[in-house]
């Protein structure tokens, strides 16, 4: 997969994605979307009780949810004490909401705009300000399918040397095409 960001100019940028890119996309996106999930209060009729929601004190159990919602405090992947754990219960109560709003508007971003090429391939353009949505929710879909796939630094590079009969394969290519993209948003963003 080629897809990659051009500039556009003033921080635009562009990407001609075929109808197969596209739909892989968009397929990601939406799962994101479900993954995420609903926030404290959201559904809720009431824009007050919405605001004043408060979030989970623990950390998800699921690898890619804790990934994209770490704890505040303490170090990745080890055991915290009461009081490391109880600052970083308090600090996720307050923030993860959102987080998870923001986390969902970045995928909804990418898929309306997905949804404007109407299922077929073609260029499409991204606005200077919705450039941070792509980076916003490009960057979640490589963090979750790093933490099922488990990459860690030591082994990114064997990544690329899978044989074609892994069963990891095709999620290792949305890593690293996602990677690719992500690079090439970034770097259409500056020029």
């Amino acid at each position: 997969m080629a897809g990659l960001f051009e500039s556009a100019g003033g921080g635009s940028a562009a990407i001609a994605l075929d109808e197969l890119e596209a739909s892989i996309l968009r397929s990601l996106e939406v799962q994101m979307v479900e993954l995420i999930g609903p926030g404290p209060g959201e559904g809720s009729d009431d824009p007050l009780a919405a605001l004043f929601a408060e979030g989970p004190t623990e950390a998800p159990a699921d690898p890619a949810l804790a990934r994209l919602f770490p704890d505040a405090y303490g170090e990745p992947g080890q055991d915290a004490d009461q009081q490391t754990k109880a600052a970083s219960g308090e600090f996720r109560r307050y923030t993860e909401p959102d987080l998870r709003t923001r986390k969902r508007e970045d995928a909804l971003s990418v898929i309306r705009a997905l949804d404007e090429l109407g299922g077929d391939g073609g260029v499409l353009k991204v606005a200077a300000a919705d450039c941070l949505h792509w980076l916003g929710a490009l960057n979640d879909l490589r963090l979750t399918l790093g933490a099922r796939l488990e990459v860690t630094e030591e082994d990114e590079q064997g990544l690329y040397d899978l044989p074609d009969s892994d069963p990891r394969k095709p999620l290792v290519m949305a890593y690293l095409w996602l990677g690719g993209m992500q690079e090439s948003l970034l770097e259409a963003m500056v020029d």
